[in-house]
């Protein structure tokens, strides 16, 4: 993200009265925000450029949020904060493990979703203290390198793509190693605000980190769970 610029915001809704909404209000607090209605629109719009982060409905005509989402992470790792009407923990879970990196249930007040977005949008800065003390560093585990500033994960020198929320996951581990972190210290050091305290946001993204770090996921070796407490990262993976 360019930070000599205003934040560029993309937002997906099929209801007009929303969108003008979240267009002004967003446009006040210092955002550039473009708004349509649906997956084509959607399309059309990033063949233009990418924006900094896409606001996108679940439910819309045509494509829906999850396909929009699957298609998106194929080609970039843009912040998508997924809304959606049905706020039951099955529609945050499809939408996290497709690739969504925050999901708001409407209603929803319009400072909760500032919020949000401020916080998928300090990814990539050097505010979090893990990235800044290291912004030009590469760091090794295992066959993999981290590069800080370039924000990529390397397997062998073949890059590995992570999402935004799963590059900072590792950050946060790679930070801590071989300590217990538990759900709620997670939750504080990548979201910054309160959460639902029955959120699995940590326990799907672990998933997701999982299968594109470990061997075998089903018996990890980096990341472990340690029953009751939390999680444990062992840079060392199966090595002793």
């Amino acid at each position: 993200m360019d930070t000599t610029a205003p934040p560029r915001i993309l937002v997906v809704d099929d209801d007009p009265t929303l969108r003008e909404l979240l267009s002004t209000y967003l446009v006040a607090n210092g955002f550039t925000v473009m708004a349509v209605g649906d997956g084509t629109a959607m399309r059309t719009a990033l063949a233009g450029g990418l924006p900094d982060a896409i606001v996108l409905d679940l439910m819309l005509p045509g494509e829906d949020g999850l396909a929009l989402t699957r298609a998106v992470r194929t080609q970039s790792n843009v912040p998508i904060l997924m809304l959606s009407a049905r706020g039951e923990e099955v529609d945050r879970v499809i939408g996290l493990e497709v690739g969504a990196d925050d999901y708001l249930a409407k209603p929803f007040g319009p400072r909760e979703l500032l919020a949000r977005l401020r916080a998928l949008l300090r990814r990539g800065q050097t505010e979090s203290g893990a990235v800044a003390t290291a912004a030009t560093e590469l760091q090794h585990f295992g066959p993999f390198t981290l590069d800080y500033a370039g924000r990529r994960l390397l397997r062998d020198g073949t890059e590995v793509h992570l999402t935004g929320a799963e590059f900072d996951l590792l950050v946060a581990f790679l930070a801590r190693p071989n300590r217990v972190l538990s759900r709620d210290t997670l939750v504080d050091l990548l979201k910054g605000y309160n959460r639902d305290p029955f959120d699995r946001s940590i326990d799907i993204r672990v998933t997701r980190l999982r299968r594109k770090i470990e061997t075998e996921p089903s018996t990890p070796t980096y990341i472990r769970t340690v029953r009751g407490e939390g999680y444990l990262f062992n840079p060392h993976g199966g090595e002793t």
